[in-house]
């Protein structure tokens, strides 16, 4: 089954963290060894995972991305958003993140974010959660 998380964001770029509800995820599953499968359903925004300790590391990632891919440019889309569109490309779409003992193996400084690049705006992420035969 395919869960769906709803993340509504407030800026138009900002790194949100959502490792707290795929945790939560994973736990209400009741699967102990597995994958977890997440999947932004939006081409203007994307998941990483990254460091979660230190709030500076997400505004230097937006910062660095805005340097590299400005928001105005000779875009040919029309909508305005061509910036977002090209960062979302570049950080991905979807992470896979090992279960074991019923928790996300992550290590200890990192959390999974979705990556705003065009909003404010409601965006939503597929979860899916997958058992390791015999689990």
């Amino acid at each position: 089954m395919i869960e769906r998380l709803s993340v509504e964001t407030k800026r138009r770029q900002e790194l949100v963290d959502i490792t707290g509800r795929a945790e939560s995820l994973v736990s209400r599953s009741g699967i102990e060894s597995g994958l977890c499968l997440l999947h932004v359903l939006h081409t203007t925004a994307g998941l990483t995972v990254n460091e979660n300790a230190d709030p500076s590391v997400c505004k230097d990632i937006i910062d660095h991305l805005t340097k590299i891919i400005p928001f105005e440019n000779s875009y040919k889309h029309r909508e305005g958003n061509s910036d977002a569109h090209i960062k979302a490309s570049l950080v991905g779409f979807s992470e896979n993140i090992f279960i074991d003992g019923g928790e996300l193996v992550l290590g200890t400084w990192q959390g999974i974010y979705l990556c705003e690049f065009d909003g404010p705006r409601q965006r939503h992420i597929a979860v899916k959660i997958v058992a390791d035969h015999g689990s």
